[in-house]
This record gives structure tokens, C-alpha cells and sequence, in this order.
């Protein structure tokens, strides 16, 4: 296991698979079918790590079903004596996998004592008024910090973080990326959207503001799933995504790592001619456990 080796903050690489895990409940196709009796350990859900040496400071970004083996990793990361529980937890949304590991830190499992939980105003307000996370709250398991679109959050003197809200299927609560911002690096994190050009905002020109991009990867293509109406769970299909971005120069392709992999994406079969064809256009795949200095 690589650790992080000097003082300057760095990106841990925790989860890149869509909310549901893989292999995924009910499927019988190939891609899970060996997973649920050999499963992988590198087959988490989406899930970012911050870690800042010169501080003693981490922060995890979403609160994954996996987060008890997440939070462990990033421990193990940190190059100082750390808490089990991060300085911090970086919620983008309400789906499932990106807010339901919040009841690892509940009374029935750890007992955590008021982990900074960093949400926008109606996640807030979903986490205090439905049980049983408003439990987590009476109980002070978490202390809620409230974010604002746009507006930065200063998580130590080297580091800052900004939410960018994006549509997507925003029944609960809003939806956001991050922009993180390190003393010589930063990184843009969208792991949920709609479709691109949804966005007010240009993604070409976000790309072109960071060092690094890891972005929404959910499906392939519209092929991928014949058994769902994909009208109903909108993402940007990796070909799109690809198509938009052809144009770009190479150095700017360089810096985008598509994540959030769905387990019927053929980008996690390591032999797919869709891997092989989506590295010859000048894109990449986020890794676990992969490491970026910032």
C-alpha cells in the first residue's frame, strides 16, 4: 500500500463504482456473477480522501455504504496519528450511496462524537427531519455545517473546498460537485449529473480551470442497460462525455479520469475494447487507491 510521502496535501482515490456497488443486488448477468462468490476489494462506492500532512487533517468526500473500510484506508493514508472518523465528511447529494454510510456513525455502530458532516441547505434539512439520521443529530453523532453554492469553505491554510451545485434527479436534496482547491493542484469532482449541457455552467471550461477532473461515468452508452428506461436515471453516457470533449488538447484530456462505473460498465472490464478504445482518445479511468499530490 502507497502512502502519501511529504507534507503537501494529497487525493486519495476511495470508491469508483456507482451507488449500488458490484456486484449489484439482483444482478445475474457475467459482470456480477462471480463477484457475489469471489467478491473484489477494489470495488467500492465512489468516495474521495483528502489528507493534509503539514495540518494532521483528513476528510472524506461522500458517506458510502463501504465508508468503515473507507475511513480505514484513509487512516492507513495518513502519515500521522489520525482518528478513526475524518476532520470531516463532504456530502454531494441524497442517493444512496453517497450519504447512507452516515449510520456507521450512529449509536448501533461506532458512537461517533459530532463528526463535521459539510451538507447544502436541503440536504440539511433532509438529514434533520427524517429519521434516522435526525437520530444521528439528537444524539450528536454528527454537527451539521451548512455549504452554499459558490461558496468556499477554508478546511485548513492550504486547502479549500467549493461547491458547484449541477441537476440531477434532485428528489431529496440538491445536488453538487467540488472544486478542490491545494496549494499548487486542483481537482474537480462530479461523480453525479444529469447531461452536460443541463448545466448552466460550461463543463469544458471547469476542466480547463484544474489539474485534474473526475467525472460523472455512470453508463457507457444507451445500450448498456435494455431492462431500464434510461429516461428515468439521466446521466452522461462515456460517449457523450467523449464526443464533447474530443476537441480538447491532449493536455486537457489528460486531466479527466472518469468514475462513479456502474457495474455493468464495460470500462471495469480491464480487456473491453470500450478501455481500450476510450485510453487511445486520451482519457483514463479513476483507480482505487490511486494517488494525486495537490
Amino acid at each position: 500500500m502507497q502512502l502519501t510521502s511529504d507534507t503537501s496535501p494529497s487525493l486519495l482515490i476511495l470508491g469508483t463504482i456507482q451507488d449500488a456497488g458490484s456486484p449489484h443486488a439482483g444482478c445475474t448477468k457475467d459482470c456480477c456473477k462471480a463477484l457475489f462468490k469471489h467478491p473484489d476489494p477494489t470495488r467500492m462506492v465512489v468516495s474521495l480522501g483528502l489528507i493534509d500532512p503539514e495540518n494532521r487533517m483528513n476528510w472524506l468526500f461522500e458517506a458510502t455504504p463501504d465508508l468503515p473500510r473507507q475511513m480505514k484506508i484513509l487512516k492507513e493514508h495518513s502519515p500521522f496519528r489520525s482518528e478513526e472518523t475524518p476532520n470531516g465528511i463532504f456530502l454531494t447529494h441524497a442517493h444512496i450511496g453517497h450519504y447512507s454510510g452516515l449510520m456507521y456513525l450512529g449509536r448501533e455502530s461506532m458512537n461517533a462524537k459530532a463528526t463535521p458532516v459539510y451538507a447544502m441547505p436541503r440536504m440539511r434539512e433532509f438529514l434533520e427531519a427524517n429519521g434516522p439520521w435526525s437520530q444521528l443529530l439528537s444524539l450528536k453523532n454528527i454537527a451539521l455545517q451548512t455549504l452554499q453554492d459558490q461558496e468556499s469553505v477554508q478546511l485548513s491554510p492550504q486547502l479549500s473546498i467549493t461547491p458547484l451545485q449541477v441537476p440531477h434527479r434532485d428528489e431529496f436534496s440538491e445536488t453538487v460537485g467540488f472544486r478542490i482547491q491545494g496549494p499548487n493542484k486542483s481537482v474537480l469532482f462530479i461523480p453525479d449529473i444529469d447531461k452536460w449541457e443541463r448545466w448552466s455552467t460550461d463543463i469544458v471550461t471547469e476542466i480547463k480551470k484544474v489539474d485534474y477532473a473526475f467525472l460523472d461515468a455512470t453508463f457507457y452508452d444507451n445500450a448498456e442497460l435494455n431492462y431500464r428506461n434510461m429516461a428515468e436515471i439521466p446521466h452522461p453516457f462515456v460517449v457523450e462525455s467523449m464526443e464533447r470533449f474530443k476537441a480538447l488538447p491532449q493536455e486537457e484530456k489528460k486531466k479527466i479520469y472518469f468514475i462513479h462505473l456502474n457495474h455493468t460498465n464495460p470500462l471495469l472490464n480491464s480487456r473491453s475494447l470500450q478501455l481500450k478504445a476510450l485510453r487511445k482518445n486520451g482519457f483514463q479511468v479513476a483507480e482505487f487507491q490511486q494517488i494525486f499530490h495537490l
